[in-house]
């Protein structure tokens, strides 16, 4: 979690390992973080407030502004930095096509919470786009899928030989198209699992869903394991039994979070969210905004 101090201008991150309380309660009202240039924040000229149960975490007019120089939205057809396109794997039948810059590593494979990955190939960022469509028109692969999809299927995967079988197939489809750009850089298959890293074995089969914060909302909980932006907790005090819930911690976005004063989360929580069954704080800086 980043936390952002406006009046010092000061940012500090703490990490959120497996075993970790958070209690922590929202205050005053949630507003938008900005743009985020040679970095470090520049915030939002409006003071926009912003809708608690989002998880954007930017009014329209900054958000403008960022995708203004987006690879992902086509405004930056001429950067010139290598590009690295990819197979991320977010469940059984759920594998997409996506790119990123090569400097990166696999930080989009993390953030975007992919249970495993493999590289396709490098190379200029127009000819990563042509892979990409390529893949899109000739094998009908996606370049994404929706949160709810991705959270779903995290409560059955299969065997991680499985997960990699299902990658190699496609990787070995995807190499074989005719009409590969010629300036893509081919790389050799060698998939790479998420378990350890996100704590998969820790989510259990049956998970709630968090709603999103409102003033005075307070979220009290033990950390199990994190995806991408979600966050799995067992909260305290939910009520007859254990409750493990997950949070897009996009929703904190924007708030200045102080300390919980009760033992208890008060964010609503739907019950049985996610998981097989569909499928068939530590007191943190009392002025400081979350990012």
């Amino acid at each position: 979690m980043g936390w952002y101090c406006a009046e010092r201008g000061e940012e500090r991150v703490s990490t959120l390992p497996a075993g970790k309380v958070l209690a922590f309660a929202a205050q005053g009202e949630r507003r938008c973080l900005g743009v985020r240039r040679a970095g470090r924040w520049i915030v939002c000229p409006y003071a926009a407030e912003l809708d608690g149960a989002s998880a954007r975490d930017q009014c329209a007019r900054c958000a403008q502004l960022d995708r203004s120089r987006s690879v992902a939205a086509d405004t930056m057809a001429d950067d010139p930095r290598p590009y690295g396109v990819y197979l991320a794997y977010f469940g059984p039948g759920l594998l997409k096509v996506g790119i990123t810059a090569a400097e990166r590593g696999p930080a989009r494979l993390v953030e975007q919470g992919a249970v495993a990955y493999a590289w396709l190939g490098r190379g200029p960022l127009m000819a990563a786009r042509r892979a990409e469509a390529l893949l899109g028109s000739a094998l009908a692969v996606p370049d994404r899928f929706a949160k709810e999809a991705k959270r779903a299927a995290r409560g059955a995967l299969p065997p991680v030989p499985e997960r990699v079988a299902e990658l190699r197939r496609l990787h070995a489809a995807a190499t074989g198209l005719a009409g590969w750009p010629e300036t893509l850089e081919p790389a050799e298959f060698a998939a790479v699992d998420h378990t350890e890293l996100f704590g998969l074995d820790r989510i259990p089969g049956e998970v709630a869903a968090l709603g999103g914060m409102t003033a005075g909302a307070e979220i009290v909980g033990e950390v199990l394991a994190g995806v991408g932006s979600d966050v799995y907790l067992r909260l305290a005090g939910a009520g007859a039994g254990e409750v493990v819930a997950v949070m897009d911690a996009r929703v904190l976005s924007g708030w200045v979070l102080g300390a919980a004063q009760g033992r208890a989360t008060t964010v609503p929580v739907r019950a049985g969210a996610y998981g097989a069954a569909e499928r068939e704080g530590k007191e943190e800086g009392a002025q400081e905004g979350l990012f």
